[in-house]
């Protein structure tokens, strides 16, 4: 009787302390994955439990980048009670209740934050092998200033590219095309890529001129680039000739008028001539009488 209970006692301590050795480090991660608007401040929970000593606690945060997967990188550790911080979130995290919890905190939260974060717990004696927690993180951003350009011929009959593109905003922006004034009239657009986007209006004329908005929209707000189309139409042939004939004419009038003037002053300088050959024979004849009456005289009075 003895010997049985003894024996039952061994047998029972022996499956606590294996069910101990096997339950021994257990990492949980509370979310699986969270959603935080880029400048706030998320927490990132890590769990664990362990049956030894918190003495050689050893607790490694690292991100695999949503733009590089294949390249994770470290953000915190906790060593035998020490605090690394990796260079590029140096004074963004930390640590919120270790050496009890592993959850840790991200402020001033950057797109770039964004990916898998892994917390590997490990707590020696116990097994070598770490716990490891997993979940995804989700950095919303708000859309950037569009950019707004075009491209090609204004020119009656011409055709023209309005493009728009975007470099940040998640979830991605949803691009848009409208005319503002005159008009209000959205218009369709080829999609080039994630952020980026184009109109091409084709056989433009004097009703295509006007002001142009590209929208940027997603969950966190809209932005607005604007592009001002002006149409040129080429000179009406018709009044063109017009012009040309009313100068022609115009010329003529200054011409004729030149002429006459010319003339009048050719004739008025004859006519002086004239009156002037006039007085100076008229000036002979009378000095030709003063000159001969004194012989006249002598002779008469012989």
């Amino acid at each position: 009787m003895g010997s049985s209970s003894g024996r039952w006692i061994v047998w029972t301590l022996c499956v606590c302390f294996t069910a101990l050795q096997n339950a021994a480090l257990r990492v949980t991660m509370r979310e699986s994955s969270l959603e935080v608007v880029q400048g706030d401040v998320v927490v990132l929970p890590c769990s664990f439990f362990t049956s030894s000593p918190l003495s050689r606690l050893n607790v490694i945060w690292t991100l695999a980048p949503s733009s590089s997967p294949q390249s994770p990188i470290q953000v915190i550790v906790y060593d035998h009670g020490q605090v690394i911080e990796a260079p590029s979130f140096t004074g963004r995290v930390g640590f919120t209740g270790i050496p009890w919890s592993a959850d840790i905190a991200l402020n001033d939260t950057r797109v770039p934050d964004a990916g898998t974060y892994r917390c590997m717990v490990t707590n020696p004696p116990e097994a070598a092998d770490p716990g490891i927690g997993e979940l995804e993180l989700s950095v919303l951003a708000p859309p950037s200033l569009p950019e707004c350009q075009w491209d090609g011929d204004i020119g009656t009959g011409g055709s023209v590219t309005l493009s728009c593109s975007v470099e940040d905003g998640v979830p991605r922006p949803e691009i848009r095309w409208d005319k503002v004034n005159p008009g209000g009239i959205a218009l369709p657009i080829n999609i080039e890529g994630d952020l980026s986007g184009s109109v091409q209006i084709v056989n433009v004329s004097s009703e295509t001129s006007g002001l142009y908005r590209c929208s940027a929209n997603n969950v966190l707000g809209t932005e607005n680039c604007y592009v001002n189309v002006s149409v040129h139409a080429p000179p009406d042939r018709s009044s063109g000739l017009l012009q040309a004939v009313l100068i022609a004419l115009s010329m003529s009038s200054v011409l004729a008028a030149l002429l006459a003037l010319v003339l009048w002053l050719h004739r008025t300088g004859q006519d002086g001539r004239g009156e002037e050959e006039e007085e100076q024979e008229e000036e002979e004849e009378c000095y030709n009488e003063i000159r001969y009456t004194p012989s006249l005289m002598k002779r008469s009075f012989v």
